[in-house]
Parts: C-alpha cells; structure tokens; sequence
C-alpha cells in the first residue's frame, strides 16, 4: 500500500482550482439509469470511487466512456453514460463493498428496470450508516423489499405496475442523525419516474441533492424544492439525455483552506464553492484568517483568497457538526487537525457519525492533546506537532493526517493513503505545487529513519 512522507513546516502558497464533487459526481453517475438516452457529465474528478462506479455503471449494461470535456477551461474530464442493456439489475457485492455510494444505483434501477439487486454497501470506518431509511422511502413508493444473502432485493409488485412504474406517495426521510444524503438521492431519482406526485420530507438540503435535481430536471424529470428540507416530485414517462456540470467539490476546497491554516498560508482557491462552505468560512474567520472573494462572480464557482496569520496565532473555537447547511462532517478532522495548534482550548462535537474520531489516537502520536468524551473532543493548541509514523483510517481521516504532517517539526509518514485516492484527486501533486514536501511512495520502498526527538 501507497504511503506519503511529508517534511513539514513549509508555508503553502499559490492557486489551485477546485475539482468537481465526488459526492455530487456519483449519485448523478448512477442517474444514467434512469433513460436510455446518453448523459454526458462534466468536470467528474479522476478518483478511485469515480472508476468503481464507472465499472459497476458497466456491469449493469450502462457505458460509461471518458470524452473530452467540450469546455477546454473545465477543471475535470467528462464521461458518457449510455445504459444499452436494462436487462442487468444485480450490483455485485466485488464492486459495491469498496463504496458506500453504490446503493445510489437502487433507486434508478427499480423505477425504470422494475427490479434491482443491490449488495449491502461498504465505504469508510467511521460508524454505523444504515440503510434502512432508503428502503423505508422506496417501500413508500411501492417497492417490496426483501433482504436476501446479503442482497437488497427491490421489486415493483405486478399488482401496481403500469409498465414497470413506482406510485407517488408521502416519503419522511429523517433519521436519528438527520436527514440522509444519499437516501434522498435514491428516493428522488426513483420518483421521476414514478406515478403521480412524490412529497419527500425531510429531505437532505445539501448542494449536491441540488445539481443531482438540476441534472435530472435536464433529462426531463419535475423536481422542486430541491436545497429545502421539502422536495416534490411529479413523475413523468420517461427521462432523456442530457449534458450537465458537475458542481466543484466544497469538501476538497474546504480541506486546502485547512492546509492554508494550519502552515500560515496564503492559497487562492479558483471553481470554488464558497456559497456552500459558509459554516467552515465562519470558523476560519473567527480563529484569526481573512477570506477574500470575487462578489461578482457565481458564488458556486467563484475565487477565493485565504490567507492565515502567523504560526501560533489562531484562536480557539468551538464546532458541532450539523446536516447542510450546518458544519460538514466531511471537514471535522480536517479543522480539528488545524485547532491543535490554535492559541486555547476548542472544543469539536461530532452529531453525524458520533464514532468518527479515529484520526484522535493518531494525531496524539504527534504531540497533539485531545480529549474525547463520547462524540466530543475538547483540543488543547499546542506549539507544534512533531513528526511521526501514522495509520490512516478514513477518507477524511486520511486528509486531517497529511495536513498535520505539513505543518508538523519532522518527517511525517501517512500510511494507507489509498483512501484519499478515493477523494482526492493527486493530493500530493497539488500540495507539492503549493510548496510542500510530499513524496507518495510504495510499500516496497524503504521507511524514513527513525527521528531524533532531542534535535
């Protein structure tokens, strides 16, 4: 397994452009099921998590073809999808355990195909994220359910069916931990396509459910609401092609404003998301750095400059992560990594996934001092990190390591770093570019020396 060493201490300085979102690429990949019409996306990020859908999309008789994006200014490829076979409904557990998004490909199976066969997904180790509010939305609609040797068994009843088609119907999607991202995803793609009108309830607000809705409204489809906690839907016959823009991904933006943080930097993000970031932007701002942004631009793709102050400089804050628009739990570790060295005592509460504090342990073997208590951690700045050997565990985990590492005294080893190839597309390279020493290496090259801890 890949791992990066990293010499920090070095101040980021310079621009990178914002790729396009992971999080919006996939379930809007999965939405090619829902025509047999070609959808042609743009500014899709070149990441693990992209191929593996790309190759389940295949194995369910959808092609999925990298073009040139028509845009030469995009910051991202493009792909064709063209779902040729609608006879494969079976998502095999070989591709859907290595990501949790795969389960998106269960709504648009069954609305159009009338039956899907879906393994229970995999994804990243950070607590328990059922599935079982998706099947609740989709059984509203119609769908009888079963579960079988591991499979989620979805079928239309042929006492409902007219021509294979869902009802509409009423649809709450509220958990215990919120509404859920990717439940919302399925049940509106399912309801597309579905008979009469479909209510969804507590619906995900997040950017990415609403490109999904602008991507479905090109092929056809009747969605409204989309960025409320109310979605509606008015099914229709069919849905047809379309070509649509990715949004760019505010989690990769809101991790190199991190980066930015936590080496006193100056970065000039370009496609960035700054409409969908304002919770993180309100905490960099109340710990000491300046966001500059073009006003004149679309907030969704705009410039932006962060600058930090001075090593040893930042303040204290506390955080809670919350559903959109609410702090993302997908930059809790990243700006829990930069309060370790904050001037004080901050305090982060974690109200997603209580069980995502993996990367606590490690940064503690940096010199970090953290003190959890159930899904609080209270961080007590410290003057500096020192390098050291760490394991990453998670996507996000992984990312909270490196920027640790970049402003660490030392040599840092980032092990497994094969799961930020799952969210970031050449996370060295484009570190490097900014000033920073990072080499990827393989594991059958050596390790770094141990450090002297007196020098």
């Amino acid at each position: 397994m890949d791992r990066f060493d990293i010499n920090g201490g070095r101040r980021l300085a310079g621009r990178l452009t914002v790729k396009g979102s992971k999080n919006a690429a996939l379930p809007m990949l999965a939405a090619a099921l829902l025509t047999d019409q070609p959808v042609t996306l743009t500014d899709v990020p070149e990441l693990a998590d992209i191929a593996n859908m790309r190759r389940l999309l295949t194995e369910l008789g959808c092609e999925a073809q990298a073009v040139p994006a028509a845009d030469p200014e995009s910051p991202g490829g493009a792909v064709r999808l063209h779902a040729r076979d609608q006879s494969r409904c079976h998502a095999r557990y070989d591709i859907v355990r290595t990501m949790r998004a795969s389960v998106c490909v269960l709504g648009p199976m069954l609305a159009l195909r009338g039956q899907a066969r879906v393994s229970l997904p995999g994804g990243c180790a950070i607590g328990e994220r059922p599935v079982d509010i998706h099947l609740r939305g989709l059984a509203a609609l119609g769908a009888d359910i079963v579960l079988d040797q591991g499979d989620i068994v979805a079928r239309v009843p042929r006492a409902h069916q007219k021509r294979g088609r869902l009802r509409g119907a009423r649809v709450f999607l509220g958990g215990p931990f919120g509404s859920t991202v990717l439940g919302t995803a399925n049940v509106m793609s399912a309801a597309t396509l579905a008979e009469g009108t479909t209510v969804i309830e507590s619906a995900a607000c997040e950017p990415e459910i609403v490109d999904l809705a602008n991507l479905l409204n090109a092929m056809g489809a009747r969605v409204s609401g989309q960025g409320s906690p109310r979605i509606v839907v008015q099914g229709v016959a069919e849905l047809g092609g379309a070509d649509h823009r990715v949004i760019p991904d505010r989690i990769e933006a809101g991790t190199y404003m991190c980066a930015a943080a936590i080496t006193g930097g100056d970065v000039t993000l370009d496609n960035c998301p700054v409409d969908a970031l304002m919770a993180l932007a309100d905490r960099l701002q109340e710990m000491g750095l300046t966001l500059r942004f073009d006003p004149g631009q679309d907030a969704m793709r705009t410039s932006c400059r962060v600058t930090a102050p001075a090593p040893g400089s930042l303040r204290p804050v506390e955080v809670a992560t919350q559903p959109h628009p609410g702090f993302p739990t997908d930059l809790q570790a990243q700006l829990l990594a930069v309060l370790c060295l904050a001037d004080g005592n901050s305090v982060i509460t974690e109200r997603i996934f209580t069980e995502r504090f993996l990367h606590v342990a490690e940064l503690s073997r940096m010199g970090a001092r953290l003190y959890r208590q159930g899904p609080t951690v209270i961080v007590s700045g410290v003057r500096e990190l020192v390098g050291a050997p760490v394991m990453a565990s998670d996507l996000r985990a992984s990312a909270c390591l490196v920027l640790a590492g970049l402003a660490a005294r030392g040599t840092t080893t980032v092990n497994r770093v094969y799961h930020l190839d799952r969210g970031y597309e050449r996370m060295e390279q484009r570190l490097i570019s900014l000033g920073a020493d990072v080499t990827r290496l393989s594991a059958k090259d050596p390790e770094p020396a141990p450090q002297n801890a007196g020098q």
